[in-house]
C-alpha cells in the first residue's frame, strides 16, 4: 500500500483487516528458526544477520525482553508499527509503515512464532514475522534478546532471509538492501536506548509505559 501521505488509521486498519485472511507469501515458514531449531534459509534468498551487545545481567536482560514486548526494535522515527499494542502472539498481524524518498509504504507481516526459554544456561526471547504477498519484500524475520548467564553478556539479534517481491523492490533492488541495512542499524541503536538506564539510576526507557 503506497502513498504520498501517511494513511488514515481506518485505511490502516482495513488493510491489516483483509490481510489477516490471506497466505502468507513464501512457503518456508520457520526457516529463520522455529522451536529453537537451526535456521534453515531457502535457496535465492538474501540472509541478513546482525547482533548488538546491549549491556550485561539479568536485569538488562529483562530491559530488552520488556523493550521487544513494546516493539521498541520498530520506533526508528521512519519506521512505524501498526500497532504497538499488538500482542507477541502467533498469528497476530500487524503493519509495518516505512517513510522513505517522500512516500509511505505499508506492508504486513504476520507473526509465525515465538521464542521464549526462560531455563538454562543461555535464556531467550523473541519472535518471527513473515510476508504476505502485497509485502515489498518476500520472507520472514527474527528478533530475539539472548542472556547468557555465564558470561552475563545480553545481546539482541536480527536474522532475517528475503528476497524481492513488489515490481518496485526488484527494479531498486540496491536501494532496497540499502533501506535494510539501515534498518539494522537503526533497529540496534533503538534497543540500545530502550535497555538503557537513567543517569540517575531510575529504571530505564524498557520500564516506561
Amino acid at each position: 500500500m503506497l502513498s504520498r501521505s501517511r494513511p488514515p488509521d481506518a485505511a490502516i486498519r482495513a488493510f491489516l483487516a483483509r490481510q489477516a485472511g490471506r497466505q502468507l507469501s513464501y512457503a518456508e515458514v520457520g526457516c529463520t528458526g522455529a522451536g529453537g531449531g537451526p535456521a534453515r534459509p531457502p535457496a535465492g534468498f538474501d540472509v541478513d544477520h546482525h547482533r548488538a551487545v546491549l549491556g550485561r545481567g539479568a536485569e538488562r536482560f529483562d530491559r530488552a525482553v520488556e523493550a521487544l514486548r513494546r516493539w521498541a526494535q520498530l520506533r526508528l522515527g521512519w519506521v512505524e508499527l501498526c500497532y504497538p499494542d499488538a500482542p507477541l502472539e502467533p498469528g497476530v498481524t500487524v503493519g509495518i509503515l516505512v517513510h522513505v524518498l517522500g512516500i509511505h509504504w505499508l506492508n504486513a507481516c504476520r507473526i509465525v512464532y515465538t521464542v521464549d526459554e526462560a531455563s538454562g544456561p543461555v535464556r531467550r526471547f523473541g519472535f518471527a514475522y513473515g510476508t504476505f504477498e502485497e509485502h515489498g519484500e518476500r520472507g520472514e524475520e527474527r528478533f530475539l534478546v539472548e542472556h547468557d548467564e555465564r558470561s552475563g553478556e545480553v545481546a539482541y539479534e536480527i536474522f532475517a532471509v528475503s528476497r524481492p517481491n513488489h515490481i518496485l523492490a526488484r527494479l531498486g533492488a540496491p536501494y532496497a538492501r540499502a533501506v535494510q541495512r539501515r534498518f539494522a542499524r537503526d533497529s540496534m541503536s533503538a534497543m540500545r536506548r530502550a535497555v538503557a538506564p537513567s543517569p540517575r539510576g531510575e529504571p530505564g526507557p524498557a520500564r516506561s509505559p
